[in-house]
């Protein structure tokens, strides 16, 4: 059994068979062989090892024509590692003694290799792990042949690990079969890890480097609360977490209760309760855990998953979807958010640090047609619904002036067509950066509505890359600098009684004592959170919020913050109540 720590991405627990995803997306579909079957996998084993040093003869004998012997011998030296008698041996045994497929065997014996490598002072031998690697595409291709089986092709469950999944794989992940994901990289508030959650599928990212030590069909755990992977887990650890699993599932069913009621602190205060989506399925999900409306819908989700662009019409009728199915309910549709972590998208450009770069409103400022195409089709949904549309990393008066012109201006456009919207729909901002909140007296004037993103909120505060998981230690929701900002903004937006909504990585139950004791009263979360979140609500006050938030604001460090909050919200839900759930 292997342990490893990662940051909790995406909240739930998953137990299954590890299906491996390299560049290739090779899949091993069955780790064991029936007893009778032993000689016919060595036979496979034997025709695999054989085809593949015909396919390397043929490569060192081709490119010993074209480059020369040198490089040639590249290949030879695959060849003689593929036809090692000691390797052959070493899988025969697995396949007999204890039973694995051919292709397990292969990747289990060939990942001992690796380790063994990796495990040296550097240097010549641990560089050739690329070796190792190589000799076990070129098996697995010959031992699979046609059934070769990539993450969006699944017949079977499966936990999924892989260096890395860009939000748009990780949209692509079917639902049905892939029950968690680990990655060996990524950060905390990453827009992998918000679709993640978005799909309800648990998550671990920046876990290290996990793919040297699995092999595919190997029973993986992956827990999303904690942040822990845990690799070909023993029997007792197993059977725990297989408990663990039955309780959540009990919890969450006892959490429907919930969903149709309010969310209000036990002393009568309103919250609301909103959700952040990003697909239109979504909303169903939201309606159905009693959601006071969409807080934040994240329409770039529609550009990564289309090609070509989505039009004027595909947008319209996405966002009509919503804004038909939310009802009176407001719907805050926020503008693109390209670039950074996500797909570089339409209009970017290759940046050296594109976190600092040419992302969000900048993008859509920078290309007029496609912010106008965008605002165009949320304009016309605003005919069907209490739309709202409100622009992402605003840092400059001039941006947020910019950006509203451009919605007056096809306001304009609109009118003269005869095409019905409504004039009147509210604009807002994020507050995601330290410039906007030192200007946010200015910003509170000419908007109408604040939602403070504390996702980008943290990294540009702190300077550090949410999606580095070398600097992840350093992302941190509790930074004193952070908690600073956050009170700032929601006072100025009280005095100018401008509404104001928290959304992002600030929203574990534990942060809620701080957010209301400061004032909060709107928050909007993925629609899996809300049940959790009412049932913390009816045990909080505002007047323990309030102490606790004043004490939290005189710590030092995000440690002490995030410890404290963590003991003052047991002491306020109790003990059993937090240890059944968010706990």
């Amino acid at each position: 059994m292997l342990v490893l720590r990662g940051i909790a991405a995406s909240p739930g627990l998953a137990v299954g068979e590890a299906m491996i995803i390299a560049s290739e997306g090779y899949r091993i579909p069955r780790r064991l062989a029936p007893r009778a079957a032993c000689e016919e996998e060595v036979g496979r084993l034997d025709r695999a090892i054989a085809s593949s040093a015909d396919e390397m003869t043929h490569n060192r004998e081709a490119v010993a024509r074209e480059l020369g012997d040198q490089y040639g011998a590249i290949f030879s030296a695959h060849e003689q590692m593929l036809r090692d008698p000691q390797l052959h041996r070493e899988v025969e045994e697995l396949i007999r003694l204890k039973r694995y497929t051919a292709e397990y065997a292969v990747s289990r014996a060939l990942r001992r290799y690796v380790q063994v490598l990796q495990s040296l002072d550097g240097g010549y031998l641990a560089e050739r792990t690329h070796d190792i690697y190589d000799i076990e595409k070129v098996l697995l291709r010959h031992l699979l042949g046609r059934q070769r089986e990539d993450v969006f092709h699944l017949t079977q469950p499966v936990i999924v690990l892989a260096h890395n999944l860009t939000p748009s794989e990780t949209a692509g992940l079917d639902r049905q079969f892939v029950r968690g994901f680990a990655t060996e990289i990524g950060g905390m508030g990453g827009h992998t890890s918000i679709v993640a959650s978005a799909l309800e599928i648990p998550a671990v990212v920046g876990a290290g480097r996990l793919l040297t030590d699995v092999s595919g069909g190997d029973k993986v755990i992956i827990d999303g609360h904690e942040g822990v992977v845990i690799l070909r887990p023993d029997k007792e650890t197993l059977a725990r977490y297989e408990q663990e699993l039955k309780r959540r599932g009990a919890y969450a069913v006892q959490l429907q209760d919930l969903w149709e009621a309010p969310a209000e602190l036990a002393d009568g205060t309103r919250i609301h309760i909103y959700a952040n989506i990003e697909f239109p399925q979504e909303v169903e999900a939201a309606r159905q855990r009693g959601a006071d409306g969409v807080g934040l819908y994240r329409t770039e989700f529609l550009y990564l998953a289309s090609i070509p662009e989505p039009t004027e019409e595909d947008q319209f009728q996405a966002y009509r979807t919503v804004a038909e199915a939310m009802g009176s309910f407001p719907v805050v549709i926020r503008t693109l958010d390209l670039g950074a972590d996500k797909a570089p998208g339409v209009g970017a450009v290759e940046e050296r640090n594109p976190f600092l770069g040419v992302r969000s409103i900048r993008l859509s400022l920078r290309n007029p047609q496609l912010f106008r195409v965008q605002l165009r089709a949320i304009l016309r949904a605003s005919a069907f619904g209490a739309v709202q549309i409100m622009f992402p990393l605003i840092s400059t008066l001039e941006e947020l002036r910019a950006a509203r012109a451009a919605v007056h201006q096809v306001m304009d456009e609109l009118e003269a067509e005869g095409v019905a919207f409504n004039r009147q729909l509210p604009i807002g901002m994020m507050v995601e950066t330290p410039s906007a909140v030192i200007m946010i007296d200015r910003f509170l004037k000419e908007v109408d509505f604040i939602s403070i993103g504390t996702n980008d909120l943290i990294q540009y505060t702190l300077a550090v890359d949410r999606s580095n998981n070398e600097v992840a230690d350093l992302y941190h929701p509790a930074d004193p600098a952070v908690l600073r900002l956050l009170e700032m903004a929601v006072q100025a937006a009280h005095r100018s009684q401008t509404p104001v909504s928290v959304c992002g990585q600030i929203q574990g139950p534990h942060y809620l004592m701080l957010l209301f004791g400061m004032g909060i009263r709107d928050v909007s979360v993925a629609p899996s959170a809300i049940p959790e979140m009412k049932r913390v609500c009816s045990r909080l006050r505002v007047a323990d919020c309030e102490a606790a938030a004043r004490h939290a604001l005189t710590l030092d460090s995000a440690r002490e913050i995030e410890a404290y909050l963590k003991e003052e919200i047991k002491r306020t839900v109790g003990e059993e109540e937090w240890s059944s759930g968010a706990g």
